[in-house]
C-alpha cells in the first residue's frame, strides 16, 4: 500500500503541469472561441464554432509582429506605464510581470544555486535557491557576508521569503536548480539522487 501511495502522489505531480496547461489553454480558446462567435454573428447571423483557435494564433501573431517594431514597443511601453499606476490592479501587475521575467529569461539567473538552511529552527532543513549577494545598506549594516536567499513554498515555487542569510549558515548543493524546483513542487515525493563527488566550491556566483 506505501508503494502504491507514492506511485499515486508521484502520478498526480507528474500531471499536474500538464493538466494546468490543458485547462489553461482549453480556457483560452473558449474565451477567443465565444467573443470570435459572437463577433461573426452580428454580420452572418450564425455563430461558427472552432474561431477560438484560429483567433488565439492570429492575436498572438499580431502582438508579436507589433511588439517587434519601434511603434509598438512604445505603444507596448505607455499601456504598461498605464497599467503599473493602477492603485490596485498596478500592484498585481507589477507583481506577476516580475515573477514571469524572472522565470522565463534564463540569461537573468535568477536562481544561481541550491542551499540548505536550517529554518525556521536549528535543526529542521529548508531547501532554498541562492539569488545573489546582499549589497548596498544591507550589507553595510550586518558584519558578515549575507546573501539573498529565496525560500519557496510547497508545491508552488514561485510564492515564497526572501532571507537575507550570513554565508557561513548556508550549505550549499551539487544539486542543479531544475532538480531543486521538482522536487519542492513534488512535497519531497522526487527526491534526486546525489550527483557525482566533484571539486565544491563555496563561492558565490557574482
Amino acid at each position: 500500500m506505501g508503494k502504491i501511495k507514492t506511485y499515486f502522489i508521484t502520478g498526480i505531480f507528474a500531471i499536474l503541469p500538464l493538466a494546468a496547461t490543458i485547462f489553461t489553454l482549453n480556457w483560452l480558446f473558449n474565451v477567443a472561441d465565444n467573443f470570435a462567435g459572437d463577433f461573426v454573428a452580428l454580420f452572418t447571423g450564425n455563430r461558427i464554432k472552432g474561431l477560438g483557435f484560429l483567433t488565439t494564433i492570429i492575436l498572438v501573431f499580431l502582438v508579436g509582429l507589433i511588439t517587434t517594431n519601434v511603434l509598438g514597443r512604445k505603444l507596448l511601453a505607455y499601456g504598461d506605464n498605464l497599467i503599473s499606476r493602477m492603485p490596485v490592479a498596478g500592484v498585481i501587475y507589477r507583481t506577476v510581470k516580475q515573477i514571469l521575467e524572472a522565470f522565463s529569461r534564463e540569461e537573468q539567473n535568477a536562481f544561481q544555486r541550491v542551499v540548505m538552511l536550517e529554518y525556521p529552527r536549528k535543526g529542521i532543513y529548508a531547501l532554498a535557491f541562492v539569488t545573489g549577494t546582499s549589497k548596498g545598506e544591507v550589507q553595510e549594516k550586518t558584519s558578515e557576508t549575507v546573501i539573498n536567499i529565496f525560500l519557496p513554498t510547497t508545491p508552488n515555487p514561485t510564492s515564497g521569503f526572501l532571507l537575507m542569510v550570513p554565508e557561513e549558515d548556508l550549505i550549499y548543493l551539487d544539486m542543479p536548480v531544475e532538480d531543486g524546483i521538482k522536487m519542492i513542487i513534488s512535497g519531497g515525493v522526487i527526491t534526486p539522487p546525489a550527483p557525482d563527488k566533484g571539486p565544491e566550491s563555496a563561492t558565490v556566483p557574482k
